[in-house]
């Protein structure tokens, strides 16, 4: 995922359609939403017990 996002910064860094200071905006965001990796990875673990906790219920409806 790092991969991903910095290839991003560097299309933007190097986009001529955007404007330098929407640029600088949309740069900072990105890098706000980099650092924030241990957030998603505890929501993706919250999500995946709960998932585990309602599966089986889900199951005897017949709907897994």
């Amino acid at each position: 995922m790092k991969e991903k996002i910095e290839k991003v910064i560097e299309k933007i860094e190097n986009a001529d359609h955007i404007e330098p200071e929407k640029k600088s905006a949309i740069l900072e965001r990105i890098r706000e939403w980099r650092e924030e990796d241990e957030a998603i990875s505890e929501i993706a673990l919250k999500l995946e017990n709960w998932w585990l906790e309602i599966e089986p219920i889900f199951a005897e409806m017949g709907l897994v």
